[in-house]
């Protein structure tokens, strides 16, 4: 059954005294692909005095520019929106006939249109060693990326990295250990040296129903998190989503703001100030509507 949320999302940069910023880029809009019909959407940016421009980045996404004319003690970015959530089935899409069984070839039109998420970036001894132990034998393609997605979910511990930048897949399998962007990115780097066209993803996970202990029993407690993620590109379904966070397919939960080739090129906000110390908060709201 449908069910229809209200998302808050707010970011709070405070400084010890007025200082210049550089415009910002704001990716927190939902992209055109998203599962999830959003019924109501605005971005506020304080202090006033700012001028907000969206535009639109080589990759399709919705961006917006805030620029600063003058110095500030505090940048608080919010994002409120509405959003209905139906599970579905995420696997109610057909494949082209040749697409059907992994391995297979894009045909040279389509691979020259996929070209840069098709690039490998990654390099080193235990990536090659990874990829040495994937089971490339012919199987259904959609089993094969099933199994693959569950394998870096498998291997990869999750934590929270607060850290700057995305750890590369050499040091992801090192640690056998990363954020949700590391393993997105271990992800793509995965299926792009298999012939796989993949991009990565940065946007919203909504978990409903997560329930957690009380004192008077279970209490339902729905989570929002910003999240990151990888898709692949399979002719006659385009991109499908995959989280190896969670092992699964991405679904009408997962809610894409950006997606692009590199992680950088998704972050969130991105933006610089004077040299100056800051403090960093961030409330997330997620509220069921009826």
């Amino acid at each position: 059954m449908p069910i229809r949320v209200f998302i808050q999302h707010q970011s709070r940069y405070a400084y010890p005294r007025p200082v210049w910023l550089s415009p910002h880029l704001l990716r927190l809009r939902p992209a055109a692909h998203c599962p999830a019909p959003i019924e109501g959407y605005a971005l506020t940016v304080a202090p006033a005095g700012h001028s907000l421009h969206w535009q639109q980045d080589p990759f399709g996404n919705f961006v917006a520019r805030a620029d600063f004319p003058e110095p500030v003690a505090e940048l608080t970015i919010t994002v409120q929106m509405t959003a209905t959530l139906d599970k579905g089935n995420p696997f109610d899409f057909f494949l082209e006939d040749y697409a059907q069984t992994f391995p297979f070839a894009y045909p040279p039109q389509l691979q020259k249109d996929l070209a840069p998420y098709l690039a490998p970036e990654e390099k080193g001894p235990r990536f090659g060693q990874w990829l040495g132990q994937t089971d490339r034998s012919p199987r259904g393609t959609v089993d094969f990326l099933i199994r693959l997605n569950e394998r870096v979910h498998r291997e990869i511990a999750y934590t929270v990295r607060d850290e700057e930048g995305v750890q590369t897949g050499e040091e992801t399998l090192a640690l056998a250990l990363g954020s949700c962007r590391d393993s997105a990115w271990l992800l793509v780097e995965t299926l792009r040296n298999l012939g796989l066209a993949a991009r990565f993803v940065s946007g919203y996970w909504v978990q409903l129903d997560a329930e957690e202990p009380g004192p008077g029993g279970p209490v339902v407690k729905d989570l929002l998190a910003l999240h990151a993620w990888a898709e692949v590109y399979l002719p006659g379904a385009g991109w499908l989503g995959l989280d190896p966070t969670s092992g699964l397919v991405a679904g009408a939960d997962h809610l894409p703001l950006a997606c692009t080739t590199t992680p950088a090129a998704a972050a969130p906000v991105t933006g610089r100030s004077e040299k100056t110390e800051a403090t960093f908060t961030h409330q997330n709201i997620l509220r069921r509507i009826g």
